[in-house]
């Protein structure tokens, strides 16, 4: 089918359909990366920009290595050292990279609506979010939806527990809406003083982490920033790992066969084990290697519009 969205803000903008369309292309795009050659001209001729504002290791190299792989001319830029350093405006610095004969632009910022401003402020080329803030992490989101999808199959009717920081995460908002609409039941779980108020529009909050992973097939480990507890959003460390932590003696209240996800970088001995990180069980290599099948998936969709590879 033609790809009918033109910029990539979230996915609670997203059809069960247009979800499964963005998966069912992901797996031909893994068939890509499996050649020798790992290369299409799918994207030949197009140009994306890849402006991060944020450090970001994962996701940037995610998108770069996608781009690439599709044959797509890549600029690279970042705040450090660019004219944005020297005062100029994110307007200006987005219309000098459109200038430049730009079809998309990636970006990440720690400010909330930056992808909205852009495609207010450009003229042509296609934005694609690559984490705003605390709001929005689509292709992360999309990438877990992948892994998962491509262990269990159906993912309808199974359950996710997503246990962290949910006030300050980009990934659970996003995650909440994708797995949601493919009819996985979400729970939350973690210090009610790191769970907003419109999560429990979204989903079950239960405080108690062993009751909030009973059953699940999914259990989701946000990274915590230790900042948090200078914070005092929780008393310690020692004290989140001891009530949140995943370890064994948690997963083993969740369904037998579960599997245990994280956006990382982890903080192993905080929200998660390094048993448990190490172990049969943990797909984080897994979601590694989806995020740049999901990220060419996405790139093909929004600027081939889905017609020949």
């Amino acid at each position: 089918m033609a790809w009918k969205h033109r910029h990539l803000v979230d996915v609670d903008v997203f059809s069960e359909e247009d979800l499964y369309t963005v998966l069912e292309e992901a797996v031909r795009m893994e068939e890509v990366m499996k050649r020798p050659l790992k290369k299409v001209p799918a994207l030949r001729g197009k140009v994306v920009a890849n402006m991060f504002f944020e450090p970001s290791t994962r996701t940037r190299t995610s998108f770069e290595l996608a781009e690439k792989f599709l044959s797509a001319d890549v600029i690279n830029w970042s705040s450090s050292g660019s004219s944005t350093a020297k005062g100029e405006s994110l307007e200006d610095t987005a219309k000098t990279i459109e200038a430049m004969g730009v079809d998309a632009v990636v970006v990440r910022n720690k400010q909330v609506g930056t992808p909205e401003y852009l495609i207010k402020k450009l003229n042509g080329a296609c934005v694609m979010n690559a984490g705003d803030g605390a709001r929005a992490h689509p292709t992360q989101a999309l990438l877990d939806l992948y892994t998962a999808w491509r262990h269990f199959g159906s993912l309808r009717g199974r359950k996710m527990a997503i246990v962290g920081d949910i006030l300050h995460s980009r990934v659970a908002r996003s995650d909440i809406y994708a797995f949601s609409k493919v009819g996985v039941q979400v729970v939350v779980s973690g210090p009610r003083s790191l769970v907003p108020l419109h999560v429990f529009d979204l989903a079950e909050y239960e405080p108690d982490v062993r009751k909030a992973v009973k059953g699940a097939d999914m259990v989701y480990a946000l990274r915590i920033q230790r900042e948090r507890q200078e914070e005092g959003l929780f008393p310690s460390i020692d004290e989140y790992h001891n009530q949140w932590g995943i370890n064994e003696e948690v997963l083993s209240h969740a369904s037998k066969g579960a599997v245990v996800m994280h956006p990382g970088p982890m903080n192993r001995g905080v929200e998660i084990d390094s048993f448990v990180a190490d172990g049969d069980r943990c797909l984080v290599l897994d979601q590694v290697k989806s995020g740049v099948a999901v990220r060419m998936a996405l790139l093909f969709l929004y600027l081939a519009g889905g017609g020949d590879r």
